[in-house]
């Protein structure tokens, strides 16, 4: 054959082998596409452009599984003369392809003195040169290409150099198609994940009880990581142990379900100290198999997953355990598939403790008082947000008086409306909070926070249900610990504004209760005079039928007996008593039952009434009345004038009692909103406070025994009088220096 025609044949092996390269990198570039060209397909294009490069060969390709380090004989693509599989063609372990593997070379058999044609394919195939090139990618060996001359003869150069590109792109199409196989994979398990977490939010979300909530966690939990055995712990109100709440596993039949400490001694207590999840391929390694605890006596495991439950304020709730018999059972994919499992249960948890926590509200406000259903949702908000201190307050005019705390507050505490964080929040309508309350100026007790180590404050104002009238605040407040970032969460806000929003209610149920209390007394009280004043009016008729005659027949006697009354001055003096006590006995009971008559309301000066009252009381000289002057500042109020005079002179002789006839007793007066508010004060020795509600019953007396001149109707008659007027009457005495009665009136200007 002329050079000529050498050079011919070179030109065209060389054209088609660029062809097949153009070819090759276009199929490659498709892998993946929507016009997606198999993985087989590329291969077998690889082997059929590597014969079409050499002459009278055959090549056949296998893929490399580093994980077993072996070929996968399964993986064979082969084209060119005699590719029919032969038994026992697969590499050898010391043949070629180990060897090129192994120096990451290309390896030629006549180059190699130890080495040799692989014999089966030698004997069967009549292949007489063989060349394996390594399939390698980023240090990364992914196969190897096996060329076999069937004629004894070299490689050239030029086809040594083709085949070097055909491994290149060999190598490309598996590492690409590993990568895209990789990429679907854990797309399709992502997507698996997601559909199952959409599932098992449903199903979490849909239980009311909290027993139910983590047996439906745990299920799932073991579902999607194929756990055998699981156990859930919360953590108890001490924050110092893991309490057993929901044990799963077919096999166990007595689990020991008894509390662990948390101090690092046990893998739940390792997990719920350090706050971080732990996935242990093997128990039998240090340092967990120190730490180990057996789910049942006897029973042993291999492998363990377990996930702290950490809420959004950073509190621990308790610990997620996972545990099968089988060494490497779980992997870090499970670990962060549980982990995002674990933040929906956490989120079930929290609503569930809190739906919960309402539902005992609700029925506490149905059934309890006002403060002692605040005093519950003040103890609420600080365990359900891990808060050291909780507090509440109700606003009176441009103060904030403290209702309840759990911490260290005294109630009835005052702090300003406006200059005041709790204060803030009100006036915002909106929640307030603090980073450090030991130096934030808007806090008023700086002294306390820096005393009990309070640092983070959140602040919610208590608003009526049309979000229009505030009706006081609540707040809680924790330490610098890791557990307290409830300003940071939204969770904590919305949870504060839910128990605030109960709070109010249970303050505004209480206000209307109070006026409804009121004007069932007031009503009580009407009818009730209105009886006393029938039988009262019947019982004058019948007294001047019978006492109008003594004066009658005492003239009588004086014009018939006028001689032996001349002559007997003891008979006149008593006959002229008889007619004074009886003229005195009806001006008496004419003067008390006018008490019993409808009150005619109008507009009174409240110092004139005062005033009065201090004459017509006929107080001893020890006992001296200083009257404030705020009083004449008052605003007019709606009362009986004789009535509200008889209200004072009956307190200030109560006063007068108490002081055993001497001592000071004050009269000021100041403006509430829509009521004028006058304290009486004395500095006698003071009232107990278990008597505060008594003094005021019908039969209670503080005094010894009545005293001639007195008024003498009590305190009794006071509230009486005070409810008809459409008034309180209140006491405050720490029984031991002095007492105040302030009475309340609707101020003039609102009540017409």
């Amino acid at each position: 054959m002329s050079t000529e025609t050498h050079v011919n044949e070179a030109e065209s092996r060389l054209l088609a082998a660029l062809a097949s390269l153009n070819q090759i990198s276009a199929t490659i570039n498709r892998m993946g596409s929507s016009s997606e060209a198999s993985f087989e397909q590329t291969l077998h294009l690889i082997v059929e452009s590597a014969t079409k490069v050499v002459p009278r060969a055959s090549a056949v390709i296998y893929v490399y599984d580093q994980e077993r380090a072996a070929f996968d004989s399964e993986s064979r693509v082969s084209a060119g003369e005699r590719t029919i599989r032969i038994t026992g063609d697969t590499p050898r372990p010391d043949g070629t392809g180990v060897r090129a593997l192994a120096q990451r070379r290309r390896v030629l058999s006549y180059e190699e003195s130890d080495l040799d044609v692989h014999p089966v394919i030698r004997e069967n195939a009549g292949a007489k040169v063989s060349a394996c090139f390594p399939l390698v990618v980023a240090d990364q060996i992914v196969g190897a290409l096996y060329v076999f001359l069937h004629e004894e003869r070299r490689f050239s150069r030029l086809e040594l150099l083709m085949l070097d590109n055909f491994v290149n792109q060999a190598a490309m199409a598996i590492h690409q198609t590993r990568q895209i196989a990789s990429v679907q994979r854990d797309l399709a398990r992502t997507e698996d994940e997601l559909s199952y977490l959409r599932h098992a939010g449903l199903l979490i979300f849909s239980r009311l009880r909290l027993e139910e909530t983590l047996e439906a966690i745990l299920q799932m939990a073991m579902d999607v990581t194929h756990a055998e055995f699981g156990i859930f712990r919360l953590l108890d109100k001490d924050g110092r142990n893991l309490i057993t709440r929901v044990v799963a596993g077919a096999t166990m039949s007595h689990p020991q379900t008894e509390a662990l400490p948390v101090d690092g001694k046990s893998i739940m207590g390792w997990v719920a100290q350090h706050r971080q999840p732990v996935c242990i391929s093997d128990l039998r390694d240090e340092p967990w198999c120190n730490l180990y605890y057996p789910l049942e006596e006897g029973m042993e495991m291999r492998s363990e997953l377990a996930i702290p439950l950490i809420d959004a304020s950073g509190r621990l709730e308790g610990v997620l355990n996972l545990e099968s018999p089988m060494p490497g059972a779980f992997s870090e994919q499970d670990s962060h598939l549980l982990q995002a499992l674990a933040t929906q249960a956490m989120i079930a948890i929290q609503e569930v403790r809190l739906l919960d926590a309402l539902q005992e509200v609700a029925q506490r406000l149905l059934t309890q008082p006002c403060q002692p259903v605040l005093d519950h949702l003040a103890a609420l908000a600080r365990d359900l947000l891990n808060a050291a201190a909780s507090a509440i307050w109700t606003l009176e005019g441009d103060q904030l008086v403290l209702r309840t705390s759990m911490g260290d507050y005294l109630s009835g505490e005052r702090i300003p409306l406006h200059d005041s964080l709790a204060g803030r929040a009100i006036l915002q309508r909106g929640a307030i909070t603090s980073q450090d309350v030991r130096v934030d100026e808007r806090f008023n007790r700086s002294d306390l926070a820096r005393e009990r180590g309070w640092v983070r404050a959140l602040v919610v104002p208590m608003l009526t249900s049309d979000n229009l009238k505030p009706v006081g605040a609540f707040g809680v407040f924790s330490t610098a610990t890791e557990e307290g970032r409830f300003t940071e969460s939204e969770w904590d806000t919305k949870v504060l504004t839910c128990l605030a929003y109960y709070a109010a209610l249970a303050v505004h149920n209480a206000s209307r209760q109070e006026a409804l209390r009121a004007a069932q007394e007031q009503h009580a009280v009407a009818e009730t005079f209105a009886v006393v004043g029938d039988i009262a009016a019947n019982l004058l008729h019948r007294l001047n039928n019978k006492i109008g005659a003594i004066p009658v027949r005492v003239e009588g006697i004086q014009d018939k007996c006028s001689a032996a009354l001349a002559a007997d001055p003891y008979l006149s003096d008593n006959l002229e008593e008889i007619e004074r006590s009886a003229d005195e006995a009806m001006e008496t009971v004419r003067e008390s039952l006018s008490h019993l008559h409808p009150i005619d309301l109008s507009l009174v000066n409240v110092v004139d009434c005062v005033r009065a009252a201090v004459m017509a009381a006929r107080l001893p000289n020890g006992v001296k009345v200083h009257l404030g002057g705020t009083l004449d500042a008052l605003p007019e109020v709606v009362a009986g004038q004789r009535s509200l005079t008889m209200v004072f002179a009956n307190l200030l002789d109560n006063a007068s009692d108490a002081m055993q006839g001497k001592g000071t007793i004050t009269v000021e007066g100041a403006v509430r909103d829509d009521w004028v508010e006058i304290a009486v004060c004395d500095d006698g020795p003071g009232i107990a406070p278990e008597l505060h509600d008594r003094i005021f019953e019908l039969n209670f007396s503080g005094r010894a025994s009545p005293q001639p001149g007195k008024l003498g109707f009590g305190l009794w008659w006071v509230k009486t009088w005070m409810t008809r007027l459409g008034g309180s009457v209140a006491v405050e005495s720490d029984g031991q220096c002095g007492t105040t009665f302030r009475i309340s009136l609707p101020r003039a200007k609102e009540a017409l």
